[in-house]
């Protein structure tokens, strides 16, 4: 565990933990917003305002939400539908109102078991040859199968269409 983390109280090291998820969450959201901001002022303008990215602004808007609360408890869903969220444009109140439990959700796990079940796998993998070797072998699987996932869509049409 960090240090400025380490002798906290349960209840302060949750709501630090609480705090620092909500502050991550936000910035990703605003940042994917930004982007869409500014991506509306060129030539991606056109494509921002189909038909086709309102449906699927929409279908998230009114489905996606419950996706952003249940990435808090995920590991690599986090950050990717926070910034779904904001690419989206999903309107801020709706957002917080999903992302606030996902976050408590967060606190609470790190501040339970998340954090000593972090700190433990990395002393075990720093510490010895084959965990580095374990996690290099996970990275080039991880690599290989989104490079299938995505040619096999390319090929089919699938993934690229919007609803």
């Amino acid at each position: 565990m960090p240090s400025f983390l380490e002798g906290l109280p349960f209840w302060w090291l949750v709501l630090a933990l609480f705090l620092i998820v909500f502050c991550r969450a936000q910035a990703t959201y605003w940042i994917a917003r930004g982007a869409v901001a500014g991506a509306s002022r060129s030539r991606w303008g056109r494509w921002l305002d189909s038909a086709a990215v309102r449906r699927g602004s929409a279908l998230l808007d009114r489905w996606g939400l419950p996706v952003v609360t249940v990435s808090f408890v995920t590991v690599g869903l986090q950050t990717v539908m926070n910034a779904a969220a904001g690419l989206a444009r999903v309107p801020w109140r709706r957002y917080l109102l999903a992302m606030v439990p996902g976050c408590v959700a967060w606190a609470f796990l790190y501040a339970t078991v998340g954090l000593a079940v972090f700190w433990a796998v990395v002393a075990a993998l720093a510490g010895s040859p084959w965990g580095i070797a374990a996690v290099a072998l996970l990275v080039v699987a991880a690599v290989v199968a989104v490079t299938v996932v995505r040619h096999r869509g390319s090929r089919t049409g699938g993934s690229s269409r919007l609803p």
